[in-house]
């Protein structure tokens, strides 16, 4: 009989891609298939000749690009000299997550698809567009086509004789179980941002722990929005970036929530544990110190801010001993119940820990084993840079909007990365933040002659401070900024910078302040 074993890849910036591809990982393991679910950039791209089956999920980001974590996949799928026939053995099915107000909605699902086929695969299935749009989410199509996938791939590989089908009342093994160390056991480095000598330029991976350096606040104390220009010094890092590039920043909770977490799930803080994979072809998750605390676990690593997806109420489910809450779980996770869900935490933007809140009894019965398959990981933010290491050497600076609305919950929203960011005061000691910095989008023409036209409003104007920094530092006028925010004397960021550069010849600014006139 065939080797049943499905390779799930995935391409995700959000993390939307990476929860549809463990589900899927989640429902062939139900139906007793060997598998593995990894990040496209994870997998060795050359290995894909000898997969019998594989299910890519994923996402299209901006203008129909491929999201980070598949970009070297995309780079080498589309080489001109892979032969015709190279995947004639593959199996594949293609499912799109995008959001049809786009102009290229689900462009690269729909590209992947197509360079497979050319490639010789066989699809199980037409690709799938998952639409964010659709008042159900991308669910609306997933569920559906997921369910026609199995169908597709039992014939294929059918269950062995005498073997069910796992039941949805039966939960799954988690990926990880926590062996805690003896109480006495000495507490590791509870910091793992040691400022050390790079290796290479920072990444991910590997973060830089920057100093905060300053923490200004730019817009008048009066004005409904605190917007902060914060310093960093990234001198020793071997970070070099140009006007336009991003720099992606690493937040953490704040010690209020962690606390409320530890306290709603019964868990001791200071308690030490190893992980250990329940399979062994599962790798430990990168960025956690081994051994770790459950402090150190929450603070940096489980994202208890993020809007719980369907997965969490799934997975809570199975924990459940009472049955009101476990019935209004198992509502929220099964595809009938979405609206409901969509009310209840997307519209006004619940956190996981507030979820946990309305369900105490099933909260205290989570066991540790299952937290980093109940909680996804904090993603880095990503920040345009907002200063030229030519006006500014060492030293690298952003312009941050704290994030802080209203919903109809009675505590306001407030944005995880921003709001950690506003609240470090470098003059208390030694403030570090990892970041690490990426190549962005934006272009600035080569040609110092070539004048350049630039348009941003609010803070949208940051890569463009970089830009007239760089371009003032090597002598360029032909300069020209359009700005507009609120008030002239509210909102009207690095005023005093763009007036002295006006006067000296090297800009001509154009500014609309929308609530003055």
């Amino acid at each position: 009989m065939a080797e049943r074993r499905l390779l799930v890849l995935f391409g995700s910036q959000t993390g939307t891609a990476q929860d549809t591809a463990e589900r899927i990982g989640r429902e062939a393991k139900r139906r007793h298939l060997q598998c593995r679910v990894e990040a496209l950039d994870s997998c060795d791209v050359a290995n894909l000749i000898h997969e019998p089956l594989v299910v890519f999920v994923c996402a299209t980001t901006g203008q129909g690009d491929p999201p980070d974590n598949m970009k070297m996949f995309w780079r080498f799928l589309f080489r001109k000299n892979l032969p015709a026939g190279s995947l004639c053995q593959l199996d594949f099915a293609v499912l799109g997550l995008g959001d049809s107000s786009y102009p290229k909605f689900n462009f690269i699902a729909k590209k992947l698809h197509k360079r497979l086929l050319q490639l010789g695969g066989n699809p199980l299935l037409p690709v799938a567009l998952g639409d964010d749009q659709h008042d159900l989410g991308p669910d609306a199509v997933i569920d559906p086509w997921l369910v026609a996938l199995w169908d597709k791939i039992l014939a294929l590989y059918p269950l062995p004789p005498g073997v069910e089908i796992i039941g949805p009342d039966v939960s799954l093994p988690p990926k990880y179980t926590l062996h805690y160390l003896p109480e006495d056991c000495p507490q590791p480095d509870s910091d793992l941002l040691q400022p050390t000598a790079p290796r290479a330029a920072p990444c991910e991976l590997h973060p830089f722990a920057a100093r905060v350096l300053s923490n200004q606040r730019v817009t008048a104390q009066s004005h409904f929005q605190d917007v902060r220009l914060i310093e960093f010094d990234i001198a020793g890092s071997g970070i070099t970036f140009s006007a336009g590039d991003v720099v992606m920043i690493q937040p953490q909770n704040c010690p209020e929530d962690v606390q409320q977490f530890c306290q709603l799930l019964r868990l001791e803080p200071d308690r030490c544990f190893v992980l250990k994979p329940t399979e062994p072809s599962t790798s430990l998750p990168p960025l956690l110190p081994q051994p770790c605390t459950i402090r150190y676990l929450v603070t940096h690593y489980l994202d208890i801010s993020c809007v719980p997806r369907r997965s969490f109420f799934e997975l809570l489910s199975y924990f459940s001993t009472n049955e009101l809450e476990r019935e209004k779980l198992q509502e929220f996770s099964s595809a009938q119940g979405q609206e409901e869900l969509f009310s209840y935490c997307n519209r006004p933007r619940r956190t996981t820990l507030e979820a946990m809140w309305d369900f105490p009894h099933t909260t205290c019965a989570i066991p540790a084993d299952y937290l980093l398959d109940l909680i996804p990981r904090i993603r880095p933010r990503a920040f345009s840079i907002a200063s030229s290491m030519l006006a500014h050497p060492e030293r690298l600076q952003i312009l941050v909007a704290v994030v802080r609305y209203k919903t109809r919950l009675s505590k306001p929203r407030r944005g995880l990365c921003s709001t950690w960011l506003a609240s470090l005061n470098p003059e208390q000691g030694d403030v570090r933040v990892p970041l690490w910095v990426k190549k962005g989008g934006m272009k600035f023409p080569a040609d110092p002659a070539t004048p350049v036209i630039m348009i941003g409003p609010g803070t949208g104007v940051a890569p463009f401070r970089a830009a007239i920094q760089e371009r003032v530092a090597l002598g360029r006028r032909g300069n020209c900024l359009f700005f507009g925010c609120r008030h002239k004397s509210g909102d009207f960021y690095c005023q005093t910078e763009w007036e002295e550069l006006v006067a000296k010849g090297f800009l001509t600014l154009f500014t609309a302040f929308s609530r003055d006139q």
